[in-house]
């Protein structure tokens, strides 16, 4: 089965906060937003879109003007080719601003829908500001003399390390999104086939 190796990078910050994963070229833009969400540790909290040169893609419920449905929309149409890009902005406040590389096509024999190989750092906390917000709230949270480093460590959590990144938990995360698409999928096709055996019923009914 083919899948495509991407790397997402979070544009704007140095060092680098970066994924490499294998997914699925069929997969639709919006169920890649899932993905994405949990490669880079962000929380879904947030509009969000595609672009590309195709346009726009959003999820319909936005309304969004000039914009085409990242329901319909596949991975594959809109990464043609290798060394292709496509950017994915997330959170219009804070604007954080991803690059998607698709790097090669490879073979794997796997029925996941994404496999996270690798990364760096961890996605800054949601509405810390955007880059500039970031990059001050580390500043902050390095010197303990600022007069703001103890609310702002407490905001962010003591325990945030911005250096972190949990390949397993990535994974497992990536597998329960999996389960939770077959499920969905087997309950859409025995509703389907329960509506199909009630109009049959129902036709013999009126004969």
């Amino acid at each position: 089965m083919k899948f495509f190796q991407i790397k997402i990078t979070l544009k704007g910050i140095k060092p680098p906060i970066w994924r490499r994963v294998l997914v699925a070229p069929e997969i639709s833009l919006d169920k890649l937003h899932d993905v994405l969400q949990i490669v880079m540790g962000w929380t879904n909290s947030h509009m969000h879109q595609f672009e590309s040169r195709e346009g726009y893609f959003s999820h319909p419920s936005f309304e969004m003007e000039e914009t085409h449905s990242s329901l319909k929309a596949t991975l594959a149409s809109v990464l043609r080719r290798a060394k292709s890009t496509i950017r994915y902005e997330y959170d219009f406040g804070d604007s954080w601003d991803h690059q998607i590389l698709l790097e090669k096509v490879v073979e794997l024999d796997s029925g996941a829908v994404a496999v996270c190989l690798g990364g760096k750092r961890a996605c800054p906390p949601e509405d810390c500001g955007g880059v500039w917000g970031y990059e001050n709230l580390l500043k902050i949270m390095k010197d303990p003399k600022h007069p703001e480093h103890e609310e702002m460590s407490e905001w962010a959590g003591k325990d945030f390390d911005p250096e972190a990144f949990d390949l397993e938990e990535i994974n497992a995360q990536l597998a329960k999104l999996a389960a939770s698409g077959k499920k969905k999928a087997a309950a859409k096709k025995k509703r389907a086939a329960k509506k199909k055996v009630s109009k049959k019923l129902s036709a013999s009914s009126t004969q």
